[in-house]
Protein backbone atom coordinates (compact mmCIF):
# COMPACT_ATOMS: atom_id res chain seq x y z
CA UNK A 1 0.00 0.00 0.00
CA UNK A 2 2.80 2.36 0.82
CA UNK A 3 4.93 1.36 -2.29
CA UNK A 4 1.93 2.12 -4.14
CA UNK A 5 1.07 5.24 -3.02
CA UNK A 6 4.55 6.67 -3.34
CA UNK A 7 4.80 5.29 -6.87
CA UNK A 8 1.41 7.23 -7.86
CA UNK A 9 2.43 10.54 -6.33
CA UNK A 10 6.36 10.48 -7.78
CA UNK A 11 4.22 10.21 -11.28
CA UNK A 12 1.57 13.02 -10.58
CA UNK A 13 4.67 15.35 -9.59
CA UNK A 14 6.71 14.34 -12.87
CA UNK A 15 3.66 15.23 -14.71
CA UNK A 16 2.94 18.10 -13.52
CA UNK A 17 6.21 19.56 -13.39
CA UNK A 18 8.47 18.16 -16.49
CA UNK A 19 11.12 20.55 -15.79
CA UNK A 20 12.03 19.40 -12.75
CA UNK A 21 13.31 15.87 -12.59
CA UNK A 22 14.01 14.31 -9.42
CA UNK A 23 13.82 10.44 -9.70
CA UNK A 24 12.74 8.39 -6.68
CA UNK A 25 15.22 5.82 -5.80
CA UNK A 26 16.72 4.37 -3.03
CA UNK A 27 18.59 6.34 -0.73
CA UNK A 28 20.52 3.50 1.08
CA UNK A 29 21.98 2.90 -2.15
CA UNK A 30 24.63 5.84 -2.08
CA UNK A 31 25.67 8.20 1.00
CA UNK A 32 26.36 11.11 -1.01
CA UNK A 33 23.01 11.34 -2.83
CA UNK A 34 21.18 10.71 0.38
CA UNK A 35 23.37 13.44 2.54
CA UNK A 36 22.72 15.98 -0.40
CA UNK A 37 19.00 15.63 -1.50
CA UNK A 38 18.00 13.68 2.00
CA UNK A 39 15.90 16.59 2.89
CA UNK A 40 13.81 17.17 -0.42
CA UNK A 41 13.06 13.45 -0.39
CA UNK A 42 11.63 13.10 2.43
CA UNK A 43 9.61 16.24 2.60
CA UNK A 44 7.94 14.94 -0.70
CA UNK A 45 8.01 11.31 0.34
CA UNK A 46 5.80 12.56 3.19
CA UNK A 47 3.65 14.78 1.34
CA UNK A 48 2.58 12.53 -1.30
CA UNK A 49 1.85 9.82 1.16
CA UNK A 50 -0.81 12.51 2.78
CA UNK A 51 -1.84 13.70 -0.77
CA UNK A 52 -2.64 10.19 -2.06
CA UNK A 53 -5.22 9.17 1.02
CA UNK A 54 -6.75 13.06 1.36
CA UNK A 55 -8.24 13.49 -1.75
CA UNK A 56 -4.91 14.72 -3.70
CA UNK A 57 -4.10 18.59 -3.16
CA UNK A 58 -2.28 20.77 -6.20
CA UNK A 59 0.96 19.73 -6.86
CA UNK A 60 1.83 23.76 -6.21
CA UNK A 61 1.10 23.16 -2.68
CA UNK A 62 2.76 19.65 -2.56
CA UNK A 63 5.93 21.15 -3.87
CA UNK A 64 5.75 24.36 -1.31
CA UNK A 65 5.12 21.55 1.30
CA UNK A 66 8.40 19.65 -0.21
CA UNK A 67 10.39 22.72 0.32
CA UNK A 68 9.18 23.27 3.68
CA UNK A 69 10.47 20.32 4.85
CA UNK A 70 13.46 20.01 3.00
CA UNK A 71 14.85 23.52 5.19
CA UNK A 72 13.53 20.71 7.85
CA UNK A 73 16.08 18.11 6.75
CA UNK A 74 18.85 20.17 6.08
CA UNK A 75 18.83 21.78 10.13
CA UNK A 76 18.87 17.84 10.77
CA UNK A 77 21.34 16.78 8.33
CA UNK A 78 23.78 19.55 9.18
CA UNK A 79 23.19 18.82 12.89
CA UNK A 80 24.05 15.52 12.37
CA UNK A 81 27.16 16.36 10.71
CA UNK A 82 28.23 18.39 13.63
CA UNK A 83 27.75 15.77 15.88
CA UNK A 84 29.74 13.51 14.00
CA UNK A 85 33.05 15.82 13.51
CA UNK A 86 32.46 16.37 17.37
CA UNK A 87 32.56 12.75 18.03
CA UNK A 88 35.76 12.75 15.33
CA UNK A 89 37.60 15.30 16.92
CA UNK A 90 36.81 13.77 20.71
CA UNK A 91 38.36 10.37 19.40
CA UNK A 92 41.55 12.46 17.79
CA UNK A 93 42.49 14.02 21.45
CA UNK A 94 41.38 10.60 23.35
CA UNK A 95 44.09 8.93 20.97
CA UNK A 96 47.20 10.25 22.40
CA UNK A 97 46.12 9.84 25.81
CA UNK A 98 45.82 6.33 25.38
CA UNK A 99 48.92 5.95 23.20
CA UNK A 100 50.64 7.43 26.34
CA UNK A 101 48.72 5.29 29.22
CA UNK A 102 49.81 2.28 26.65
CA UNK A 103 53.60 3.64 26.82
CA UNK A 104 53.49 4.61 31.14
CA UNK A 105 52.40 0.74 32.08
CA UNK A 106 55.84 -0.90 31.25
CA UNK A 107 57.74 2.26 31.85
CA UNK A 108 56.54 2.15 35.65
CA UNK A 109 56.62 -1.35 35.50
CA UNK A 110 59.78 -1.54 34.68
CA UNK A 111 60.97 1.27 37.07
CA UNK A 112 58.99 -0.78 39.61
CA UNK A 113 61.11 -4.28 39.04
CA UNK A 114 64.42 -1.63 39.53
CA UNK A 115 63.74 -0.09 42.33
CA UNK A 116 62.40 -3.73 44.13
CA UNK A 117 66.06 -5.91 43.07
CA UNK A 118 63.65 -8.27 41.91
CA UNK A 119 65.96 -10.72 41.38
CA UNK A 120 67.61 -10.10 45.32
CA UNK A 121 63.80 -9.41 46.39
CA UNK A 122 62.76 -13.49 44.78
CA UNK A 123 66.01 -15.37 46.86
CA UNK A 124 64.76 -13.46 49.84
CA UNK A 125 61.46 -15.27 48.93
CA UNK A 126 62.97 -18.22 48.60
CA UNK A 127 64.40 -18.62 51.91
CA UNK A 128 61.02 -17.19 53.12
CA UNK A 129 60.18 -20.27 51.30
CA UNK A 130 62.21 -22.66 52.77
CA UNK A 131 61.94 -21.56 55.97
CA UNK A 132 57.92 -22.01 55.69
CA UNK A 133 58.33 -25.78 54.45
CA UNK A 134 60.66 -26.96 57.01
CA UNK A 135 58.60 -25.37 59.53
CA UNK A 136 55.55 -27.48 58.49
CA UNK A 137 54.50 -31.00 59.27
CA UNK A 138 54.02 -33.85 57.00
CA UNK A 139 50.93 -31.76 55.45
CA UNK A 140 52.21 -28.12 54.31
CA UNK A 141 49.71 -25.58 53.94
CA UNK A 142 49.94 -24.24 49.92
CA UNK A 143 47.89 -21.06 50.85
CA UNK A 144 49.96 -20.08 53.46
CA UNK A 145 53.05 -20.77 51.77
CA UNK A 146 51.37 -18.83 49.01
CA UNK A 147 50.88 -15.84 51.66
CA UNK A 148 53.85 -15.67 53.33
CA UNK A 149 56.14 -15.59 49.82
CA UNK A 150 53.64 -12.81 48.81
CA UNK A 151 54.33 -10.42 51.77
CA UNK A 152 57.75 -11.42 51.95
CA UNK A 153 57.87 -10.15 48.52
CA UNK A 154 56.39 -6.59 49.01
CA UNK A 155 58.46 -5.91 52.19
CA UNK A 156 61.90 -6.77 50.55
CA UNK A 157 60.34 -4.67 47.75
CA UNK A 158 59.94 -2.23 49.99
CA UNK A 159 63.00 -1.97 51.53
CA UNK A 160 64.78 -2.13 48.29
CA UNK A 161 63.37 0.90 47.26
CA UNK A 162 63.72 2.77 50.59
CA UNK A 163 67.30 1.65 49.94
CA UNK A 164 67.50 3.21 46.52
CA UNK A 165 65.60 6.56 47.55
CA UNK A 166 68.59 7.04 50.19
CA UNK A 167 71.07 6.54 48.00
CA UNK A 168 70.10 8.87 45.24
CA UNK A 169 73.64 11.02 45.43
CA UNK A 170 75.69 7.64 45.85
CA UNK A 171 74.47 5.73 42.96
CA UNK A 172 75.03 8.13 40.24
CA UNK A 173 78.38 8.36 41.02
CA UNK A 174 78.92 4.32 40.79
CA UNK A 175 79.09 2.78 36.84
CA UNK A 176 77.08 0.31 38.68
CA UNK A 177 73.99 1.73 39.41
CA UNK A 178 74.03 5.21 37.57
CA UNK A 179 71.33 4.01 35.74
CA UNK A 180 69.15 3.05 37.91
CA UNK A 181 65.43 4.76 37.82
CA UNK A 182 66.23 7.66 40.92
CA UNK A 183 69.38 8.55 39.49
CA UNK A 184 68.39 8.61 35.88
CA UNK A 185 65.23 10.38 36.79
CA UNK A 186 63.24 7.63 34.83
CA UNK A 187 60.46 7.91 38.54
CA UNK A 188 60.45 11.04 40.71
CA UNK A 189 61.45 10.84 44.21
CA UNK A 190 57.85 11.48 45.47
CA UNK A 191 56.38 8.58 43.15
CA UNK A 192 58.87 6.06 44.27
CA UNK A 193 57.99 7.06 48.07
CA UNK A 194 54.73 6.14 47.48
CA UNK A 195 55.76 3.22 46.20
CA UNK A 196 57.78 1.78 48.75
CA UNK A 197 55.33 2.92 51.67
CA UNK A 198 52.66 1.61 49.69
CA UNK A 199 53.82 -1.84 49.04
CA UNK A 200 55.78 -2.06 52.31
CA UNK A 201 52.61 -1.60 54.86
CA UNK A 202 50.23 -3.85 52.07
CA UNK A 203 52.99 -6.45 52.76
CA UNK A 204 53.06 -6.20 56.79
CA UNK A 205 49.28 -6.19 56.99
CA UNK A 206 49.11 -9.41 54.52
CA UNK A 207 51.28 -11.12 56.65
CA UNK A 208 49.67 -10.03 60.26
CA UNK A 209 46.28 -10.95 58.34
CA UNK A 210 47.37 -14.41 56.53
CA UNK A 211 49.97 -15.71 58.73
CA UNK A 212 50.36 -14.69 62.33
CA UNK A 213 51.78 -11.11 64.48
CA UNK A 214 54.87 -12.86 65.25
CA UNK A 215 55.66 -13.43 61.32
CA UNK A 216 54.91 -9.56 60.35
CA UNK A 217 56.70 -8.39 62.95
CA UNK A 218 60.23 -10.43 62.04
CA UNK A 219 58.68 -8.64 58.44
CA UNK A 220 58.76 -5.22 59.85
CA UNK A 221 62.14 -5.22 62.06
CA UNK A 222 63.93 -6.39 58.75
CA UNK A 223 61.83 -3.96 56.70
CA UNK A 224 63.37 -1.42 59.31
CA UNK A 225 67.04 -2.38 59.81
CA UNK A 226 67.72 -2.66 56.31
CA UNK A 227 66.18 1.18 55.04
CA UNK A 228 67.21 2.55 58.49
CA UNK A 229 69.72 1.01 59.94
CA UNK A 230 71.86 -0.76 57.58
CA UNK A 231 71.69 1.36 54.68
CA UNK A 232 73.02 5.22 56.43
CA UNK A 233 75.61 2.80 57.82
CA UNK A 234 76.77 2.04 54.64
CA UNK A 235 78.83 5.49 54.60
CA UNK A 236 79.60 5.24 57.98
CA UNK A 237 81.54 1.84 59.03
CA UNK A 238 82.62 -1.44 57.49
CA UNK A 239 80.42 -2.69 60.00
CA UNK A 240 77.62 -2.75 57.72
CA UNK A 241 78.36 -6.18 56.38
CA UNK A 242 77.69 -7.61 59.21
CA UNK A 243 74.13 -6.18 60.34
CA UNK A 244 73.29 -6.56 56.61
CA UNK A 245 74.28 -10.42 57.41
CA UNK A 246 71.46 -10.08 60.20
CA UNK A 247 68.73 -8.52 58.33
CA UNK A 248 69.22 -11.43 55.16
CA UNK A 249 69.30 -14.04 58.10
CA UNK A 250 65.85 -13.15 59.42
CA UNK A 251 63.34 -14.29 56.18
CA UNK A 252 64.12 -17.90 56.69
CA UNK A 253 62.95 -17.35 60.17
CA UNK A 254 60.11 -15.78 59.03
CA UNK A 255 59.37 -18.32 57.40
CA UNK A 256 59.86 -20.82 60.15
CA UNK A 257 57.32 -18.62 62.27
CA UNK A 258 54.72 -18.58 59.94
CA UNK A 259 54.39 -22.34 59.41
CA UNK A 260 54.82 -23.20 62.99
CA UNK A 261 53.52 -19.74 65.12
CA UNK A 262 56.61 -20.04 67.14
CA UNK A 263 60.71 -19.07 66.63
CA UNK A 264 62.56 -22.36 68.32
CA UNK A 265 66.40 -23.73 68.14
CA UNK A 266 65.56 -25.92 65.45
CA UNK A 267 64.41 -22.95 63.06
CA UNK A 268 68.13 -21.14 63.69
CA UNK A 269 69.95 -23.36 61.81
CA UNK A 270 68.60 -22.16 58.41
CA UNK A 271 68.93 -18.50 59.32
CA UNK A 272 72.96 -19.36 60.68
CA UNK A 273 74.04 -20.45 56.94
CA UNK A 274 72.45 -17.34 55.56
CA UNK A 275 74.07 -15.66 58.39
CA UNK A 276 77.50 -17.24 57.52
CA UNK A 277 77.06 -17.63 54.04
CA UNK A 278 76.86 -13.57 53.20
CA UNK A 279 80.23 -12.89 54.68
CA UNK A 280 82.19 -14.57 52.29
CA UNK A 281 79.58 -13.85 49.44
CA UNK A 282 79.54 -10.12 50.42
CA UNK A 283 83.31 -9.73 50.83
CA UNK A 284 84.42 -10.97 47.33
CA UNK A 285 81.77 -8.82 45.96
CA UNK A 286 83.41 -5.75 48.13
CA UNK A 287 86.71 -6.91 46.53
CA UNK A 288 85.53 -6.83 42.83
CA UNK A 289 83.90 -3.59 43.15
CA UNK A 290 85.75 -1.76 45.87
CA UNK A 291 87.09 1.26 43.48
CA UNK A 292 83.18 1.73 42.40
CA UNK A 293 82.23 1.73 46.60
CA UNK A 294 84.70 4.24 46.71
CA UNK A 295 83.46 6.32 43.94
CA UNK A 296 80.37 6.02 45.95
CA UNK A 297 81.14 6.71 49.56
CA UNK A 298 80.53 3.74 50.66
CA UNK A 299 82.92 2.68 53.57
CA UNK A 300 83.43 -1.28 52.83
CA UNK A 301 86.37 -3.38 54.41
CA UNK A 302 88.05 -3.74 51.67
CA UNK A 303 88.35 0.10 51.26
CA UNK A 304 90.67 0.05 54.13
CA UNK A 305 92.37 -3.23 53.50
CA UNK A 306 94.69 -2.22 50.25
CA UNK A 307 96.00 -6.14 50.12
CA UNK A 308 92.67 -7.69 50.34
CA UNK A 309 93.88 -9.82 53.55
CA UNK A 310 91.64 -9.22 56.20
CA UNK A 311 88.82 -9.50 53.54
CA UNK A 312 90.09 -13.03 52.48
CA UNK A 313 90.59 -14.17 56.16
CA UNK A 314 87.16 -12.85 57.42
CA UNK A 315 85.65 -14.73 54.00
CA UNK A 316 87.49 -18.04 55.12
CA UNK A 317 86.79 -17.74 58.69
CA UNK A 318 83.10 -17.34 58.13
CA UNK A 319 83.13 -20.55 55.66
CA UNK A 320 84.67 -22.52 58.34
CA UNK A 321 81.82 -21.66 60.52
CA UNK A 322 79.56 -23.46 57.97
CA UNK A 323 80.65 -26.89 58.48
CA UNK A 324 78.81 -28.10 61.97
CA UNK A 325 75.36 -26.75 60.56
CA UNK A 326 74.84 -30.14 58.54
CA UNK A 327 75.50 -31.99 62.17
CA UNK A 328 73.75 -29.61 64.12
CA UNK A 329 70.39 -29.99 61.42
CA UNK A 330 70.58 -34.05 61.54
CA UNK A 331 71.43 -33.35 65.73
CA UNK A 332 68.05 -31.41 66.22
CA UNK A 333 65.97 -33.99 64.09
CA UNK A 334 65.86 -30.98 61.32
CA UNK A 335 67.13 -33.48 58.48
CA UNK A 336 68.32 -36.80 57.71
CA UNK A 337 72.24 -38.45 58.49
CA UNK A 338 72.60 -37.95 54.82
CA UNK A 339 72.53 -34.05 54.78
CA UNK A 340 75.44 -33.96 57.38
CA UNK A 341 77.73 -35.50 54.19
CA UNK A 342 76.12 -33.33 51.71
CA UNK A 343 76.13 -30.19 53.46
CA UNK A 344 80.00 -31.01 54.70
CA UNK A 345 81.03 -31.49 51.06
CA UNK A 346 79.33 -28.26 49.71
CA UNK A 347 81.19 -26.24 52.47
CA UNK A 348 84.66 -27.96 51.86
CA UNK A 349 83.96 -26.65 48.00
CA UNK A 350 83.32 -23.12 49.03
CA UNK A 351 85.76 -23.24 52.12
CA UNK A 352 88.46 -24.30 48.80
CA UNK A 353 87.65 -21.14 47.07
CA UNK A 354 88.21 -19.16 50.00
CA UNK A 355 91.12 -20.63 50.83
CA UNK A 356 92.31 -20.09 46.86
CA UNK A 357 91.70 -16.52 48.06
CA UNK A 358 93.41 -16.16 50.99
CA UNK A 359 96.20 -17.71 49.66
CA UNK A 360 96.60 -15.34 46.20
CA UNK A 361 94.37 -12.16 46.45
CA UNK A 362 93.66 -12.28 42.80
CA UNK A 363 90.09 -10.40 41.06
CA UNK A 364 89.70 -14.08 39.35
CA UNK A 365 90.34 -15.58 43.02
CA UNK A 366 87.78 -13.43 44.58
CA UNK A 367 85.64 -13.83 41.46
CA UNK A 368 85.38 -17.56 41.76
CA UNK A 369 84.72 -17.72 45.31
CA UNK A 370 82.02 -15.10 44.57
CA UNK A 371 80.49 -18.00 42.24
CA UNK A 372 81.35 -20.50 44.58
CA UNK A 373 78.91 -18.50 47.19
CA UNK A 374 76.59 -17.82 44.54
CA UNK A 375 76.02 -22.03 43.71
CA UNK A 376 76.06 -23.05 47.64
CA UNK A 377 73.01 -21.37 49.26
CA UNK A 378 70.26 -23.00 46.51
CA UNK A 379 72.11 -26.37 46.67
CA UNK A 380 72.22 -26.13 50.65
CA UNK A 381 68.61 -25.13 50.71
CA UNK A 382 67.79 -27.70 48.49
CA UNK A 383 69.61 -30.59 50.36
CA UNK A 384 67.93 -29.66 53.60
CA UNK A 385 64.26 -29.39 52.26
CA UNK A 386 65.07 -33.09 50.36
CA UNK A 387 66.54 -34.40 53.71
CA UNK A 388 64.01 -33.06 55.93
CA UNK A 389 61.69 -34.63 58.98
CA UNK A 390 58.43 -33.27 59.49
CA UNK A 391 57.58 -30.70 62.11
CA UNK A 392 55.29 -32.85 64.07
CA UNK A 393 57.59 -35.87 63.71
CA UNK A 394 60.43 -34.22 65.64
CA UNK A 395 57.82 -33.29 68.37
CA UNK A 396 57.02 -37.02 68.63
CA UNK A 397 60.59 -37.83 68.91
CA UNK A 398 61.28 -35.43 71.36
CA UNK A 399 58.30 -36.73 73.40
CA UNK A 400 58.64 -40.24 73.06
CA UNK A 401 62.14 -39.92 73.79
CA UNK A 402 61.40 -37.78 77.38
CA UNK A 403 59.28 -40.55 78.58
CA UNK A 404 61.38 -43.75 77.99
CA UNK A 405 64.01 -41.69 80.42
CA UNK A 406 61.40 -41.65 82.60
CA UNK A 407 60.64 -45.36 82.30
CA UNK A 408 64.20 -45.52 82.39
CA UNK A 409 64.19 -43.85 85.85
CA UNK A 410 61.15 -45.55 87.26
CA UNK A 411 62.26 -48.79 85.91
CA UNK A 412 65.62 -48.61 87.78
CA UNK A 413 63.75 -47.08 91.00
CA UNK A 414 61.74 -49.98 91.13
CA UNK A 415 64.31 -52.87 90.80
CA UNK A 416 66.73 -50.79 93.61
CA UNK A 417 63.52 -51.38 95.98
CA UNK A 418 62.81 -55.32 94.64
CA UNK A 419 66.58 -56.12 95.65
CA UNK A 420 66.34 -53.72 99.01
CA UNK A 421 62.80 -56.23 99.94
CA UNK A 422 64.83 -59.51 98.23
CA UNK A 423 67.46 -58.66 101.04
CA UNK A 424 65.02 -58.42 104.12
CA UNK A 425 62.80 -61.38 103.16
CA UNK A 426 63.48 -64.67 103.21
CA UNK A 427 63.53 -66.31 99.76
CA UNK A 428 60.59 -68.68 99.29
CA UNK A 429 61.03 -72.37 97.13
CA UNK A 430 59.00 -73.04 94.74
CA UNK A 431 58.53 -76.06 92.76
CA UNK A 432 58.48 -73.77 89.56
CA UNK A 433 61.00 -71.92 88.15
CA UNK A 434 60.88 -68.39 88.10
CA UNK A 435 60.84 -67.59 84.53
CA UNK A 436 63.08 -64.87 82.98
CA UNK A 437 62.31 -60.98 82.67
CA UNK A 438 60.77 -59.98 79.33
CA UNK A 439 63.74 -57.59 77.12
CA UNK A 440 63.18 -54.05 78.70
CA UNK A 441 62.34 -52.00 75.35
CA UNK A 442 62.81 -48.68 77.56
CA UNK A 443 66.71 -49.67 78.03
CA UNK A 444 67.06 -48.68 74.32
CA UNK A 445 67.27 -44.58 74.06
CA UNK A 446 68.40 -41.77 72.57
CA UNK A 447 71.07 -41.42 72.38
CA UNK A 448 71.93 -44.85 71.43
CA UNK A 449 68.46 -46.05 69.27
CA UNK A 450 70.08 -48.50 67.17
CA UNK A 451 71.17 -50.68 70.48
CA UNK A 452 69.45 -54.09 70.95
CA UNK A 453 66.87 -54.17 74.42
CA UNK A 454 69.55 -56.37 77.16
CA UNK A 455 67.97 -59.76 77.67
CA UNK A 456 67.94 -61.01 81.98
CA UNK A 457 69.36 -64.50 82.77
CA UNK A 458 66.52 -66.59 84.96
CA UNK A 459 67.00 -66.17 88.47
CA UNK A 460 68.13 -69.42 90.45
CA UNK A 461 65.57 -71.45 92.08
Amino acid sequence: MLRNSASLSSKLFHVSNPTLSIPFTNPLRSADTFSSVHGVRTGLFQTLLYSSSAGLPSTVDSLKLGLEKSDGGRAFGSASSAAVFNTATLDSAAVPKVRDLAESIPHYGRCYWELSKARLSMLVVATSGAGFVLGSGSAIDFAGLCYTCAGTMMVAASANSLNQLFEINNDAKMKRTMLRPLPSKRITVPHAAIWATTIGAAGTVLLAYKANVLTAGLAASTLALYAFVYTPLKQIHPANTWVGAVVGAIPPLLGWAAASGEVSLNGMILPAALYFWQLPHFMALAYLCRNDYAAGGFRMLSLGDASGHRTALVALRNCLYLLPLGFLAYDCGVTSEWFCLESALLTLTMSAAAFSFYRERTTKNARRMFHASLLYLPVFMSGMLFHRIAHDKQDLVETTSGRLVELTSSGAWAQENEKNGSRNKPRRESSVGVQSRPPVAFASVAPFPFLPAPLYAAHDS
